[in-house]
């Protein structure tokens, strides 16, 4: 059987089941984030009895996904990413229990912890885009990882559309109304981590790494040491990249390593990085430069709630933005593959470049500043696929897992930090200026990869592997 998988069509149908498995996973897991996103703040008020808490559960969410990034790609180096998304979905899971019981105790810790839990199993959605390409070719990389991508927002989407239905469950097993989308949230986990224990075999990384070593022609106590079947050549080249085996130590600093022994991944990570830092700061603050917009500077006040019309347009602006971010990621994946991981990473940012300039020379007009929202998902969309797909071909097979979590705690740093300093840019340079501060950011990310994209074509053999596909 072993023999049959390591045949390039053996590897290709576990590459297919891969990726749908992921997929499903990610459908089902989804809906715990989607569920918390949309009632945390209302059951954080609650519970807490101050709105002074209101943005504790979103906080509480993000920080979690970004501190558990590295330990989850840690676990998943030396254990496989079956048991790195299993155990990272396990802990969802616990968050969603640890919520319903906040609910019915009334206790606001409880609400907390399980935001927490919640932020790992984002952290394990995240590096499930990475798994679904420790097995793909180079002509399909881009479109494995965006299939995983678009599965996500799935479930984060039916999330805030099951709150109806969620209330009747809650009300037919004897809880509090608020807890019934919980429970769906945790029928879906359970869903989610059953698939992926039970069918996510073999292990993509762990498979990947016994295709490559055979390649090199390391014996394996499974065949007495035979020659290895026929396998694509990304393996065996991606394999063949980057600086030899490192001794252990911290995963911050191997990962770091890494990427700068790398030059395309430098440009994936600040790719990836840079795109989230762009995005979060404009997004962020844009439903308030609506709210002073339509509604005047003053109802943005305390005390001065939003009218109907105006939670109405903010609604649809934020709704067109995600449909950006995610509803063409196949799309952003083929190009990917097609044009280029270096010549998408810029036409992600130039995309990025556009929305920053209608949304902040535009910000007088509701229409403008959705259009510019909507570049901004479709940069962000763009950037992001292109750069994860970049990083993921460009280190080691060693140092490989770590650089993907290492990434990912660096984009959750740069959401926090772009988040958090968008309010002060918005009061001190308004929302033209907030704009033209991201336009700052994208222009010198988009500068760096043109700068990569120019020496890679003076010297092709400088080129990592994938880089130049399609071009």
């Amino acid at each position: 059987m072993a023999r049959i998988l390591m045949t390039e069509s053996g590897v290709r149908q576990v590459q297919r089941r891969t990726v749908v498995l992921l997929g499903a996973a990610q459908i089902f897991g989804g809906i715990g984030t989607g569920a918390t996103v949309s009632i945390g703040s209302i059951l954080a008020v609650e519970l807490s009895g101050s709105t002074v808490w209101a943005g504790a559960v979103a906080t509480v969410m993000t920080l979690g996904a970004a501190l558990a990034a590295l330990p989850l790609a840690s676990l998943a180096d030396r254990r496989g990413r079956r048991i790195g998304q299993v155990t990272g979905l396990s802990a969802a899971l616990a968050g969603t229990v640890l919520i319903v019981l906040s609910v019915v105790s009334g206790v606001f810790v409880l609400l907390v912890l399980g935001a927490a839990g919640i932020g790992v199993g984002t952290a394990a959605s995240l590096q499930a885009r990475f798994a679904a390409v420790d097995l793909a070719d180079d002509e399909h990389r881009g479109r494995a990882l965006s299939a995983v991508v678009w599965a996500m927002t799935v479930g984060a989407v039916a999330g805030p559309n099951l709150i109806q239905p969620g209330t009747a469950v809650g009300q037919a097993l004897g809880l509090p109304p608020v807890a019934g989308p919980f429970v769906i949230a945790a029928a879906g986990l359970l869903l989610a981590i059953a698939l992926l224990f039970a069918g996510l075999r073999p292990d993509p990384l762990l498979f990947a790494r016994e295709i490559a070593a055979r390649e090199r022609g390391v014996e394996h106590p499974d065949d007495g040491g035979a020659k290895p079947a026929a396998r694509p050549s990304a393996a065996a080249a991606a394999t063949a990249q980057g600086p030899p085996p490192q001794a252990a130590g911290g995963s911050l600093t191997r990962g770091l390593r890494a990427v700068r022994a790398s030059r395309p991944a430098l440009l994936a990570l600040a790719a990836v990085v840079g795109a989230h830092a762009v995005m979060v700061g404009v997004m962020s603050m844009t439903p308030l430069h609506l709210q002073d917009l339509v509604a005047g500077p003053a109802a943005s006040h305390a005390g001065h709630a939003a009218s109907g019309d105006v939670l109405v347009i903010i609604g649809f602006t934020i709704s067109l933005h995600i449909a950006g971010m995610f509803a063409l990621s196949p799309v952003m994946g083929w190009l990917t593959d097609k044009a280029g991981r270096t010549e998408t990473i810029m036409i992600g940012f130039a995309t990025l470049l556009a929305a920053v300039v209608v949304a902040g020379f535009g910000q007088q007009s509701t229409a403008a500043v959705a259009a510019g929202l909507v570049l901004l998902g479709l940069g962000w969309s763009a950037a992001t696929i292109a750069g994860s797909t970049l990083l993921a071909e460009s280190v080691g097979q060693e140092s490989r897992v770590v650089v993907q979590g290492v990434s990912d705690t660096l984009m959750g740093a740069a959401g926090a930090v772009g988040g958090a300093t968008s309010g002060l840019i918005l009061s001190w340079a308004g929302y033209l200026g907030l704009n033209l501060a991201g336009g700052v950011v994208g222009a010198a990310v988009l500068t760096a990869a043109c700068v990569s994209l120019l020496a890679r074509r003076r010297n092709p053999a400088a080129g990592s592997v994938g880089t130049s596909a399609g071009s």
